[in-house]
C-alpha cells in the first residue's frame, strides 16, 4: 500500500487517494453494538459520553450522535444504555434480534447515517456524506477522553479510514497471556492491525466500499479489505488507542476474545 504523509501531521500516513479529503466533518456518529453486556457496558458508554463532551467542547460546530446497538439481549443492557439515553436526544438505542455483530453495526451505522444526512440536508449541506465521520467501538472497551478529537484531526488532514490501537484489560489476564500478547503487537504508528473496537470511516468512503457485511466475524477486517482496494486514504495509528476486555470468552465467533483464547493455549 502506498503511503503518503498527512498534511500538517509529521510521523503519520495514509494510502493515497482520498475519497473524501477536504470536505469538513459536520456530523460525527458513534456505534456501539452490544450482545449481553451487562458486566462492561455502563463503563463503555460512560467512557464514549466523555469523549464526545470533549469533542463537543474543541469541536462546537460538530453535531454529535451515539448509537447502542443492543442484539438480543437478555440482561440489563437495555436498562444500561436506555439510562444514557434518557432524556438526551443525541444518543439512541436500537434493539435487534440478529446475534450477529455484522449486521448489528451496519444497523448501527444505517441508523446514524439516515439521521446524519437529515440533518446536513435540512442544512444545506452538499455532498453530505462526505461531512459524515463514523467511530466505530465495542460495548466491552473503554476508549480515551481525546478518541473523537483525535479522529476528526487526522479526518481534517485528509483521511477516509482510521485505523486505531487496542490495549487488552490486564485485571483477570494470567500474566502469561498478557506477555504473549506484547510479544506479537507494537503500539507503533503504520501498524497492520484492524479492531472494529477502534475504527473510524469517512460516510462517504464507508457506503462506497458497501458498508459492514451482514457476516458473523470479521467484518471489519472485509470493510477495510474493500477500503484498501477503493484507494481510501487510510491511517494506521496508536494515538487513539483503545482499552479493551482481556476476556477470553467473547460474543463473536473468531472475534478478540476467541484470539486471546488462541494465544493462552498455544
Amino acid at each position: 500500500m502506498t503511503e503518503v504523509a498527512l498534511k500538517g501531521d509529521e510521523g503519520t500516513s495514509a494510502s493515497a487517494g482520498s475519497a473524501g479529503g477536504g470536505v469538513a466533518i459536520g456530523q460525527l456518529a458513534v456505534v456501539i453494538p452490544a450482545h449481553n453486556e451487562e458486566q462492561h457496558l455502563e463503563r463503555a458508554l460512560t467512557a464514549v459520553r466523555a469523549a464526545v463532551e470533549r469533542a463537543s467542547f474543541h469541536l462546537p460546530g460538530v453535531d454529535v450522535q451515539v448509537v447502542v446497538v443492543l442484539d438480543s439481549c437478555t440482561d440489563r443492557s437495555p436498562s444500561i444504555a436506555g439510562g444514557f439515553a434518557a432524556g438526551n436526544p443525541a444518543w439512541a438505542v436500537l434493539p435487534v434480534g440478529f446475534r450477529s455483530v455484522g449486521r448489528s453495526r451496519r444497523a448501527g451505522v444505517d441508523a446514524a447515517l439516515a439521521k446524519a444526512g437529515r440533518a446536513l440536508r435540512t442544512a444545506g449541506a452538499a455532498g453530505p456524506m462526505g461531512a459524515v465521520w463514523v467511530a466505530n467501538s465495542d460495548a466491552d472497551s473503554c476508549v480515551h477522553e481525546d478518541w473523537l478529537v483525535r479522529q476528526l484531526d487526522l479526518a481534517a488532514k485528509g483521511a477516509d479510514l482510521v485505523l486505531g490501537t487496542v490495549q487488552p484489560d490486564g485485571q483477570g489476564m494470567h500474566h502469561q497471556l498478557v506477555a504473549r500478547w506484547h510479544a506479537r503487537h507494537a503500539w507503533i504508528e503504520d501498524h497492520p492491525h484492524v479492531y472494529g473496537a477502534n475504527l473510524g470511516v469517512r460516510a462517504s468512503s464507508y457506503l462506497a466500499a458497501g458498508g459492514f457485511p451482514a457476516v458473523e466475524f470479521d467484518e471489519d477486517r472485509a470493510l477495510v479489505d474493500r477500503l484498501r482496494s477503493s484507494g481510501a486514504a487510510i491511517v494506521a495509528t496508536d494515538t487513539t488507542r483503545v482499552l479493551t476486555s482481556g476476556r477470553t470468552a467473547g460474543r463473536a465467533p473468531r472475534g478478540f476474545a476467541a484470539y486471546l483464547l488462541g494465544l493462552a493455549e498455544a
